[in-house]
């Protein structure tokens, strides 16, 4: 994809997406990976591990980031260190500016998100970091899977990302399991032996932050673990916000 054009770009990738809908996720991430060499696969969850075992499979294997929040689980710290060793992987971990981490923590606690949303504690936590590794790269893989939550029913194998794009800098997000179910997912990782975090032999399903995260229950979707507090149907913190975008206009 040669053009400079905002628009054609947009184009291009609809048609690739087309092209992809239906392939399966190693094809995918196969594709892209020639498509755009400097590409980045993040990872923190069920999803991401599957992902990384299919890249492990490429000649060359994508760069891999996490984000440390500074709130996550023991078990997902010691999961993180599991994959690194299981594959062999030097993961990259991004973590928030301390500046703007101590402001936020002296003007307003450790727990404001409680009274005030979760926006603003991902934004300097999630979002900020994750800003600054995307522009050093021309696409990235993620594991959003359709079913995953409403905010998510749309989501395309290959989209123009509006969330972190610029004018000067159009960035490629890349869904590989987008039309995977959990069922899919989990098969996957008992057929390979995959390493998968412990919290989800404890009912835990979508994994985050630890004062933010907690188990679901019987019929509950899986993010409604996700800041349990807030509207049900918007569990995203910032790293996916234009999907909250796209299921406020279909509502």
């Amino acid at each position: 994809m040669n053009s400079t054009s905002t628009a054609q770009i947009a184009q291009d990738v609809l048609d690739l997406n087309s092209d992809l809908a239906g392939s399966e996720p190693k094809d995918v991430l196969r594709q892209v990976a020639d498509l755009w060499p400097n590409l980045a696969l993040s990872f923190s969850g069920a999803e991401d591990v599957v992902l990384i075992e299919m890249a492990s499979k490429l000649p060359h294997t994508p760069t891999v980031f996490t984000l440390d929040t500074g709130r996550l689980h023991p078990q997902t710290y010691a999961f993180i260190e599991n994959v690194r060793k299981h594959y062999s992987l030097a993961i990259e971990t991004l973590h928030p500016d301390p500046q703007r981490l101590s402001k936020l923590i002296q003007s307003k606690g450790l727990f404001s998100f409680y009274e005030d949303g979760h926006s603003e504690c991902c934004d300097i936590r999630k979002v900020e970091p994750l800003r600054a590794k995307l522009a050093t790269v021309d696409a990235w893989v993620t594991g959003q899977r359709q079913d995953q939550s409403p905010t998510r029913a749309d989501v395309p194998v290959v989209e123009l990302d509006n969330n972190f794009s610029s004018p000067k800098h159009p960035l490629i997000k890349v869904n590989p399991l987008a039309n995977w179910s959990s069922e899919d997912v989990w098969g996957y990782i008992r057929m390979l032996d995959v390493p998968y975090n412990e919290l989800h032999d404890a009912g835990f399903i979508s994994i985050g932050c630890e004062p933010c995260t907690r188990p679901t229950g019987p019929n509950q979707h899986e993010r409604e673990g996700r800041w349990w507090w807030e509207e049900a149907t918007i569990k995203e913190c910032g790293l996916h916000r234009a999907n909250t975008e796209d299921q406020r206009k279909r509502t």
